[in-house]
């Protein structure tokens, strides 16, 4: 895709990898529109890249998914890039979450990690594809290829998200619609709940790899141990599923 002079909407742009995308995206010449639920979160990002354009929205929501359509068709219609980047990630022992938690509560990560970037994908891509340039960005995760037992429904939701960005990249092969597809590593950011991922690739670095990579014209790019994880035998995927749920079953106990 093109690094500049675009119309760009990043969902959950307000802090970790979408404020890095953004970030890049605005420093590069593009407008940027930053989504997310909080307010304060927004503005704060604002405030420290001026540039940015808030717009607070629940992505979970069917009826605010088709309104932040309408909005940045009104407003931005110049609006050519799409980034589902919008993620909630937790971890639970199926053996005790129903005890512990109501269904509403367990699968919350399925409305903002999945529904909302296929919904998204579907409502804008028919409005992309009469322009002369314009690409969906799906960030998906190293978890979609290698799932992370201890968080068996964010792994899940990326999967199935992965899946789809494969087939909506065929059925957009004939158009000006790029597909682009980000799987990141454990990156060092608030996902999941503070502290959870110091451990993860710095975060600038990530970003700084995959604009390296939308640069190349990649289609799926990956960084760090996800790298490696995109392209694993299903006999490799099984060890290291594997070995990741050695390392980290102590969680849930």
């Amino acid at each position: 895709m093109k690094l500049t002079g675009n119309t760009i909407l990043i969902t959950g742009g307000g802090s970790g990898i979408g404020l890095a995308f953004a970030e890049r995206f605005a420093k590069s010449g593009n407008t940027v529109i930053i989504c997310g639920r909080r307010e304060e979160t927004l503005r704060e990002a604002q405030a420290r890249v001026p540039e940015l354009i808030p717009h607070v929205v629940d992505v979970s929501l069917e009826s605010e998914r088709i309104a932040l359509f309408e909005w940045a068709k009104t407003h931005y219609p110049d609006v050519n890039v799409l980034v589902n980047n919008a993620g909630v990630q937790q971890s639970f022992s199926v053996l005790n979450a129903s005890a512990r938690s109501s269904w509403a509560e367990i699968s919350r990560e399925i409305p903002t990690n999945l529904d909302a970037p296929v919904h998204l994908s579907l409502l804008f891509a028919p409005y992309f594809a009469k322009k002369e340039s314009s690409a969906i960005l799906n960030v998906t995760s190293g978890l979609a290829f290698t799932p992370l037992a201890v968080a068996p429904l964010y792994s899940a939701t990326k999967a199935a998200l992965h899946s789809f960005t494969m087939s909506l990249r065929h059925q957009l092969s004939d158009t000006t619609v790029e597909v682009i597809e980000i799987a990141p590593p454990a990156v060092n950011t608030d996902l999941g709940g503070a502290g959870k991922h110091t451990s993860g690739e710095p975060l600038d670095a990530f970003a700084d790899g995959i604009f390296e990579g939308l640069a190349e014209g990649l289609e799926e790019i990956g960084y760090g141990t996800s790298v490696a994880r995109l392209r694993m035998s299903r006999d490799e995927v099984d060890l290291y599923t594997a070995k990741m749920y050695d390392a980290m079953k102590g969680q849930l106990e």
